[in-house]
């Protein structure tokens, strides 16, 4: 008898876990329930850039605070309602980052420290912006994009320290003493080539090499050759790839489209089964009309297919 009241009271709590996963899926996954917490972000957005004006937060102090109370409550009612829809099956809530990611932004609200720390709640509450991309998904694939691209990128700044060091201490030889504003020592010939590796200032600098001596235009010219063209392509080349990663990664994490269970009806197989009769009884009488056609030879095949269609 226990074994079969606890057997009893796990099948129920499953079921209730079931139903109550069902009600929270069917509203989680509503268009109103994302276009809803959507709006909620964006307002939050729009009260921490208000913030900004001390006159304004002086004047409607309380109603800010109201406000950044009630989209709190919003985002913790949404996460209890994300958590509710895995309730049949809780791995599958921890194996979606976004889903860990907003738990913490939620539950982190909630912390002592964090709550009395202004600044930290401050870049919390910046961190919500972020959840745009759950909600967005050009956006999360883009973000995904700069999350991929990483390893390529260290090995980009690598490769462009490498050249500026080189390029900072040949123009600190050659230019040094007869510039010493913008290579008198390395910090400012690295600080000067930075500069120039995004074009700014370019012709000043040219113009300034010259009247130095003439080779600087090779100079110049080898170093903006391969900073601003051949490491900057390289870059986007390395971006493009993580953005096609990463929309190869979002399609495999659609969901198939599963195929309809429902039966054929009976009343259908049934009408199928007749046509094919029909069919069958159709191929029958063409053979025999084909067969009466033909001529008889003698009399014995003429008696036997009058006795073939005579009735039984």
């Amino acid at each position: 008898m226990p074994e079969q009241h606890d057997r009893t009271t796990a099948v129920e709590s499953r079921s209730d876990r079931l139903e109550l996963a069902r009600r929270c899926r069917r509203v989680t996954e509503a268009r109103w329930f994302a276009l809803t917490v959507l709006a909620v972000i964006l307002l939050n957005a729009a009260l921490l850039g208000l913030e900004t004006y001390s006159g304004l937060v002086a004047e409607w102090h309380r109603w800010l605070r109201l406000a950044e109370h009630a989209c709190l409550a919003v985002f913790t009612v949404e996460i209890l309602l994300r958590l509710g829809a895995h309730a049949d099956r809780t791995r599958n809530f921890c194996k979606d980052p976004w889903n860990l990611f907003d738990l913490a932004v939620v539950l982190c609200a909630f912390l002592p420290f964090i709550r009395e720390n202004t600044t930290v709640l401050r870049l919390l509450r910046l961190a919500r912006v972020l959840r745009t991309a759950r909600f967005l998904p050009q956006l999360r694939i883009v973000l995904v994009a700069v999350g991929r691209s990483l390893p390529g990128t260290l090995s980009f700044l690598l490769v462009g320290a490498l050249l500026l060091y080189v390029y900072a201490m040949v123009g600190w030889v050659f230019f040094g003493h007869q510039d010493p504003e913008h290579y008198g020592s390395i910090g400012r010939a690295v600080l000067t080539l930075f500069l120039l590796m995004i074009l700014d200032g370019i012709g000043d600098a040219i113009h300034a090499g010259l009247e130095i001596s003439r080779w600087s235009l090779l100079y110049y010219a080898s170093y903006v050759l391969l900073a601003s063209f051949v490491l900057v392509n390289v870059l986007v080349g390395v971006v493009i790839t993580s953005l096609e990663e990463a929309r190869e990664m979002e399609r495999e994490e659609e969901p198939p489209e599963e195929p309809d269970p429902t039966p054929v009806p009976e009343d259908q197989q049934l009408l199928l089964e007749r046509v094919t009769a029909a069919r069958r009884a159709l191929d029958a009488l063409e053979r025999d009309l084909t067969t009466a056609a033909l001529p008889p030879t003698t009399d014995h095949p003429r008696r036997d297919l009058a006795e073939e269609g005579a009735p039984s």
